[in-house]
């Protein structure tokens, strides 16, 4: 098997496909390093939530997963977080179909501290199961983890995937080729790359723009991610790199992830501030840099995981629409379902997969 794709989702899919058939023999090819591409940029948040019940579906099995692989591993950087979520008070029947029933979702006896205060209209509730994880860091202890096992190719691109008698020839921009029986295209926003253009054309993917701010300020031990629910955005204690981080919903559609710039605009400040301005005016100021990327997004909404041949032995997973992270392991078991044919409804593993189970992630 092969996996085009070394961010968290493509790393994820060959920790399952070794899983499900542990003889199998895996590549998974990346013209960066592991998690280089998207999975670098991302915020890492996860709450327990889904715009539809399929969304949720992946998000319950996500967390579930998520959760048992850092108790298992209580050294990876994964970390449980208190979660407010702001919303105008007419959504609450909306919230509460929305959010997972493990949430617990309940009425705020209090305002977090970072909130001046809750417009006119506006509620706030609280809940559980929300965490947010080092992506790149966690990315690169699973592949740690996976490397006596799967080949990983970093600095290899793919120039070409032709699909064919003997499975999907792979050409290589280091020279040469690669055949697998069956492959995985899991290339983040780069579903327009000539390699594959053609084949993922009539998935119909958009690419959008992806902007989060930082705030120079640092968070305590206690503070909790502040869902916007209405705004669908979101505040973030970044413990981890000593800052804030305020994520904003930017509508600049089809992009190119090759030249998107990664500079914070003038546009992309005003606009997070002045989302950030009704709820928190005093952190308005300290949003004073921040990331730019993108991502691909399903115009259907949710996550594809889709056969690109009539054999189903090339298959393309992701355009999770900015929330690769939060559903991965979702995305991951429902690729290995299709391409080894279990049964539906199997969870997917957070067994240990290192040599030496006593040995902590690197």
């Amino acid at each position: 098997m092969a996996v085009v794709g070394a961010g968290v989702i493509g790393t994820l899919i060959a920790r399952e496909l070794i899983a499900a058939e542990p003889g199998t023999s895996v590549t998974v090819l990346d013209r960066e390093l592991i998690a280089g591409g998207t999975t670098r940029r991302s915020a890492g948040l996860h709450f327990p939530r889904g715009a539809s019940p399929a969304v949720r579906a992946m998000a319950a099995e996500s967390q579930r997963y998520w959760a048992e692989l850092a108790a298992a591993r209580p050294g990876l950087p994964v970390h449980p977080l208190p979660m407010t979520v702001v919303a105008s008070r007419g959504a609450e029947a909306e919230l509460r179909e929305a959010y997972l029933p493990e949430a617990g979702l309940r009425p705020a006896r209090e305002l977090p501290p970072q909130l001046t205060e809750v417009p006119e209209g506006s509620a706030c509730w609280t809940g559980e199961g929300c965490q947010y994880a080092d992506v790149p860091a966690l990315t690169q202890a699973v592949a740690a983890e996976l490397r006596p096992r799967v080949r990983f190719l970093e600095g290899v691109g793919v120039t070409g995937a032709a699909p064919g008698p003997a499975g999907t020839v792979l050409t290589l921009g280091s020279g040469g080729t690669l055949t697998a029986a069956r492959t995985v295209l899991a290339p983040g926003p780069w579903t327009a790359h000539p390699a594959w253009r053609e084949l993922l054309a009539p998935l119909g993917i958009r690419v959008k723009k992806i902007v989060a701010l930082h705030l120079e300020l640092p968070p305590s031990p206690d503070d909790g991610a502040i869902v916007f629910h209405d705004e669908d955005a979101f505040l973030l204690p970044y413990r981890h790199r000593g800052h804030w981080l305020f994520s904003y919903t930017c509508q600049e559609w089809d992009v190119d992830p090759d030249s998107v710039d990664p500079g914070v605009s003038a546009v992309h400040r005003a606009e997070a501030v002045a989302v950030l301005r009704r709820y928190a005016p005093r952190l308005a100021d300290r949003c004073v840099s921040g990331r730019v990327f993108c991502d691909a997004y399903n115009p259907a909404g949710g996550p594809l995981v889709r056969p690109l041949t009539g054999d189903g032995n090339l298959l393309f997973a992701g355009a999770a629409g900015g929330s690769g992270y939060r559903l991965a392991p979702a995305i991951a078991a429902e690729t290995v379902r299709l391409l080894t044919k279990r049964p539906a409804g199997r969870p997917p593993s957070t067994a240990d997969l290192s040599p030496n189970r006593n040995q902590g992630p690197s």
